[in-house]
């Protein structure tokens, strides 16, 4: 891969380090959702629910859509779901492994 293709890959995964980011694609994997009912479900404030929301737009994960004053995300590439799958089932191995580990103890 070229320097700057390893650059959008990093950026990628940099977006995901964010653990409210993750929460808020969890809840849109749900369905559409305002910005209201994000800032409730996640116990956080407007301002920072947006931020994060932004950067999700920004990076293309989610789509926005603004009806009067009210501004619903939705997940626009699915295939982020893939990506979280795969880690969260290394990280569940992983876990395991180490859980007979220290059983055998």
């Amino acid at each position: 891969m070229s320097f700057e293709a390893l650059e959008l890959v990093a950026n990628r995964f940099k977006i995901l380090s964010e653990p409210l980011r993750l929460q808020l694609l969890q809840l849109l994997q749900e369905g559409e959702k305002s910005v209201t009912e994000l800032t409730e479900l996640t116990q956080t404030s407007q301002p920072n629910v947006s931020k994060h929301l932004k950067m999700l737009q920004t990076s293309g994960l989610v789509k926005r859509r603004q009806k009067g004053n009210t501004v619903f995300y939705a997940i626009a590439d699915e295939s982020i779901f893939t990506l979280c799958e795969v880690v969260c089932n290394s990280l569940e191995t992983r876990l395991k492994n180490q859980t007979e580990i220290f059983a055998s103890v």
